[in-house]
């Protein structure tokens, strides 16, 4: 989409921190941190919604939740971390693409 900000990012035509790009997904640093670490991971496929998405899309967001948990330490989230997916404009939704919030680094308040 060429509007969307993440599809931008990852054509490296906006600035981020990238901290992990593989053929399928990429993490990034929130440029609005909620927590002591707030990444986001973002599917490469341009996807605004998860009721969107096809089955096959489904199961690389499952990889995505794998890949994380894989990454924790390196990531800066040994102590346990939040993965949240905002759908919507009363969700808090603010970009159109798929995209999973990871808040981590420290005590986490309830909500």
């Amino acid at each position: 989409m060429e509007d969307c900000v993440f599809c931008k990012i990852r054509k490296g035509e906006i600035p981020s921190t990238v901290l992990y790009k593989d053929e399928e997904m990429m993490i990034i640093k929130d440029i609005n941190p909620k927590a002591k670490v707030h990444l986001i991971a973002i599917p490469n496929e341009h996807v605004p919604m998860i009721e969107m998405m096809t089955t096959e899309g489904c199961c690389e967001l499952g990889k995505f939740m794998g890949k994380i948990s894989h990454m924790q330490e390196e990531l800066g989230l040994t102590n346990g971390y939040r993965l949240i997916i905002n759908q919507g404009e009363h969700a808090g939704q603010t970009v159109g693409h798929v995209h999973v919030h990871i808040l981590g680094g420290e005590q986490l308040k309830d909500f």
